[in-house]
């Protein structure tokens, strides 16, 4: 199985309306709701595409509750190991314009994590690396947890032997790629606050030297870079996507990481990466794919050495 981990879990809203106009009221066409943070949006992607799935990190409180009978009544292939915290989870709310598929986002911040419910979840942690094939480590932390805490998780798996992706930004990342993990999966302003650089190669360069075994960095509309051991390459969608991007980072992590489980070369990961993030901005609620539009896309994505 595949590990996800998702400290700062979340009850992700998603509401469309014809067009969004600020000190009005408005009419939502449609609604929906569903388990999210970035290492359950990856967990959702990988389920879809075959892979089981273990989410793991905190959910507390009525809507942690909440979050959690969806993914019970999700798909068979994710299994829930989440560590319950006496606080309640946080909500996000995203509110998608049809008239121009721009979105607007307001996240809630994370509930605190007393050291006794961190302590909780790092034995919950060593016990599921043991069965884990590979681990996502991914979002931002919750009050309370350690700021080195993604440093600690990724020697942790280095020790178990189990190749780990961490997705995540500011000083959480900067302290926790120099504990070497497999790949890092910043985006670009994340690489750039990293490494001092807006050129995308050059900062992926200058994050390797920092610890990263690989660097998959997104780059939005413009799609991802990849530089690796085994080269470098850029692979972009053939055309611009509006839609909600919610999540649309989150599949290109199941991308990585579901080509990786299947064998596939650097360049198809990449290929296969770039089309779910799409396909992600093509779908209704956050933390889905349209698999039509993955499935068109796939083919027509363009990848060439960087």
């Amino acid at each position: 199985m595949i590990l996800t981990v998702t400290l700062n879990a979340a009850l992700d809203l998603t509401y469309r309306v014809p067009r969004l106009r600020p000190h009005t009221s408005h009419r939502v066409t449609h609604a929906a709701e569903r388990p999210g943070g970035k290492g359950i949006n990856v967990a959702r992607v990988l389920a879809a595409l075959g892979h089981d799935t273990v989410v793991t990190g905190f959910a507390g409180g009525a809507t942690g509750d909440t979050l959690r009978r969806h993914l019970a009544n999700g798909s068979a292939r994710i299994t829930d190991a989440l560590v319950t915290l006496t606080g309640d989870t946080r909500r996000t709310v995203g509110i998608v314009d049809e008239s121009t598929g721009d979105s607007t986002q307001l996240n809630e911040p994370g509930p605190d994590v007393a050291p006794e419910e961190w302590a909780a979840f790092g034995d919950a942690y060593g016990r599921l690396l043991r069965d884990a094939k590979a681990v996502a480590l991914c979002g931002s932390l919750p009050p309370g947890v350690p700021v080195g805490a993604y440093a600690q998780l990724v020697r942790a798996a280095r020790a178990a032997g189990v190749p780990v992706l961490l997705d995540t930004g500011g000083e959480p990342l900067r302290r926790g790629i120099a504990a070497r993990p497999d790949v890092v999966k910043p985006n670009a302003a994340e690489l750039a606050a990293l490494t001092g650089s807006t050129e995308p190669l050059r900062a992926a360069h200058d994050a390797r030297r920092r610890g990263a075994h690989a660097v998959a960095a997104s780059l939005g509309p413009d799609g991802l870079l990849a530089l690796t051991p085994d080269g470098a390459w850029r692979a972009a969608p053939p055309r611009r996507l509006t839609g909600n991007p919610t999540g649309a980072g989150d599949s290109a992590v199941a991308g990585l990481l579901s080509g990786w489980a299947e064998g596939l070369s650097w360049p198809d990961r990449v290929a296969r990466a770039v089309a779910l993030s799409a396909a992600t901005v093509r779908a209704t609620a956050a933390g889905e794919f349209d698999r039509a539009t993955y499935e068109g896309l796939l083919p027509q994505v363009k990848v060439t050495p960087a």
